[in-house]
């Protein structure tokens, strides 16, 4: 196994300073040089690694779905459970994890949407691929489901993934101005011990 260059180490460091920067402080918000000196690197070279600041969030975009999508995978391939069964403490787990920041942030995509979603299409097309990727493995789950005898058959498991991705990024949203956990429990409750089961 090759060992990550310096280049790569420093690349991952402003992705990972990135994600947290523009989850607390949005895109307008953050700063290159706030970024940089967060991670100690010169302001000249930030350019070398993504050639802009729209470039930039792009990859941020990446570098936040993919712990998510890891995780959701880990879950629906866990052979102790069903499928059904995985999606629930998958988003257990997000919801705990939520309470534990004080639901500050909420979620870089649905932030990122908002605030220039429609406004730079380097952005937006980022944005696009990692819904798509994890509306793609939340269908796998609930097709793997109904195979199961688990979830509805008339609903196909692409429209329910969409409902599912599209109603947990509202009450993320809705979740900031309570201050409560109890919007994402509700969207849970609702589509996956009822509207969703067979």
């Amino acid at each position: 196994m090759s060992h990550p260059t310096q280049k790569q180490i420093n690349k991952d460091n402003l992705l990972s300073q990135g994600v947290v920067l523009l989850t607390r402080q949005g895109y307008h918000g953050t700063g290159l040089k706030e970024i940089l000196d967060a991670v100690q690197i010169p302001k000249g070279s930030f350019y070398n690694y993504f050639g802009s600041k729209e470039n930039f969030a792009a990859e941020v975009t990446q570098h936040y779905i993919a712990p998510f999508i890891r995780q959701l995978s880990e879950h629906l391939q866990n052979p102790d459970c069903d499928a059904l069964t995985a999606i629930k403490r998958y988003f257990d787990e997000l919801i705990a994890e939520l309470e534990q920041t004080d639901f500050k942030g909420g979620c870089l995509l649905g932030n990122l949407m908002g605030e220039i979603g429609d406004t730079s299409e380097v952005v937006r097309a980022s944005l696009q691929q990692a819904v798509n990727q994890y509306r793609d493995l939340l269908q796998v789950g609930l097709s793997q489901a109904q195979q199961e005898g688990t979830v509805r058959t008339d609903k196909t498991a692409e429209e329910m993934a969409d409902l599912l991705v599209n109603t947990w990024q509202g009450v993320l949203l809705r979740m900031k101005i309570d201050k409560s956990s109890v919007p994402l429990k509700q969207c849970c409750e609702n589509l996956l011990d009822d509207y969703f089961r067979n």
